[in-house]
């Protein structure tokens, strides 16, 4: 599934964890389309408020002009880590159109 954000909006974008508690540490990271993150790509995200359901818990990440993080117009990876030791995650979490 693609998500589209204009490149002048500032939203949250949701990244549903399968099997997060959600209190572990999360990131996200934007990268060209089959390019792995490293450790320059990542954001602090945090989990969306409420409570976490028995399959897992929402991340998300403050996207735009403003947010966490803004990129320009492009296709990009979304990647979610989760630091929940001893594991350690790392997730695709679909593209992301910015126009």
């Amino acid at each position: 599934m693609v998500e589209t954000i204009s490149s002048l909006s500032c939203e949250f974008l949701p990244f549903f964890v399968r099997g997060a508690a959600g209190t572990e540490t999360v990131e996200v990271a934007f990268t060209a389309p089959g390019v792995e993150p490293v450790e320059a790509d990542w954001y602090a995200a945090e989990w969306a408020p409420g409570p976490a359901g028995a399959r897992g818990a929402t991340a998300r990440i403050l996207f735009g002009p403003g947010g966490t993080v803004a990129k320009p117009d492009g296709t990009y990876q979304a990647w979610v880590r989760v630091t929940a030791p001893p594991q350690l995650p790392v997730l695709p979490a679909g593209l992301i159109d910015v126009i």
